[in-house]
């Protein structure tokens, strides 16, 4: 019977990093979630979503040869920025649609490293089944018994809840928190049941445009200036309940001027080109948000920001300013 690589087990968001008796937690990296497969020569590297990512990152298929045929592992894929000392998600996603030479010259400039936490097939034993805490053993072995390098990496895992609380504190290298599982756990393909705590930060930031009618605004797209008085894009609020949206729409008024953004298309998310209705507003309502920690080098976040509250209280011009954001 051919074996093939499972669907993924996934996360549930929790609002606390606790690390409960008989679970094990490890840091969440920033990064795409991948799986890498080895069998009789075939390397499969394949994102969360199916899609086959090998022929854009040759440097791990090409590492895969330290691996014992028939084996398969999870992990995050990560590209090291060792000039700003932090992981660089931009430089990873700009791989990943580079192929050949292109592909081979990105791989010399920005070298990905897949970050190994789990451990689903070895030397041809389905290990899935097996309790977390097998499967982390078996893999750590893996590890130390094939002396593993680069692009291979351990990430760490840890039941003490001391070092949990040390990795949130790793948010300036974009660790963006961590991930809870049981130690008598199985990989359960497909199943949110690992716990994911993910640190955020609260911030002030001004009102651009809304999606959705203004007089009961869906979402809120926000900006900030830039030390040159130039207003840049940050990124959106998840959707608003009905009476955050009430009190918003009582504050905005749709602009009927000049705007800074005019003519410029806004997309549904950090990867997605499907565009946005949105209506432009005047930028001088400031909320506060609830953000990750990771964002791009131009400042803006990389997942929706959760609406804490207005502040007409606060002037536009006293939100923090961006240093040179590139749009």
């Amino acid at each position: 019977m051919t074996w093939s690589l499972p669907e993924p087990m996934l996360t549930v968001a929790v609002d606390s990093p606790e690390l409960p008796t008989g679970w094990a937690a490890e840091p969440k990296w920033d990064g795409f979630r991948s799986a890498v497969c080895i069998d009789a020569d075939t390397v499969m590297l394949r994102s969360r979503r199916g899609t086959q990512m090998g022929p854009a990152f040759p440097e791990i298929v090409v590492g895969t040869a330290q691996l014992p045929d028939k084996s398969a592992l999870d992990g995050e894929l990560i590209v090291w920025d060792w000039e700003q000392g932090q992981l660089s998600f931009e430089q990873l996603q700009n791989r990943l649609h580079r192929r050949g030479a292109g592909a081979a010259r990105a791989a010399e400039q920005w070298p990905a490293q897949f970050v190994a936490f789990d451990l689903l097939r070895l030397a041809g034993t389905d290990t899935t089944t097996w309790p977390y805490s097998r499967r982390r053993a078996a893999l750590e072995e893996l590890f130390t018994g094939r002396g593993l390098l680069s692009p291979w990496a351990l990430c760490p895992s840890t039941t003490d809840p001391a070092m949990v609380c040390e990795w949130l504190t790793w948010g300036s290298v974009r660790i963006e928190g961590v991930v809870l599982k049981r130690l008598d756990d199985p990989y359960r393909p497909a199943v949110r049941g690992w716990r994911k705590y993910k640190t955020r930060e609260t911030t002030d930031a001004i009102v651009g445009a809304v999606t959705g009618p203004p007089t009961a605004p869906a979402t809120l797209l926000l900006g900030r200036y830039d030390t040159s008085g130039a207003f840049h894009y940050v990124g959106g609020t998840t959707t608003l309940a009905p009476t955050r949206a009430r009190a918003a729409a009582a504050l905005i008024t749709p602009t009927t001027g000049d705007h800074p953004w005019a003519g410029r298309t806004f997309t549904t998310g950090w990867t997605s080109h499907q565009p946005l209705d949105v209506t432009l507003v005047n930028p001088d309502l400031v909320i506060e948000v609830g953000v990750d920690i990771t964002r791009d080098t131009a400042g803006r976040w990389r997942h929706p920001a959760r609406f804490h509250r207005l502040r007409p209280d606060l002037q536009p011009d006293r939100v923090e300013r961006l240093a040179s954001p590139i749009d």
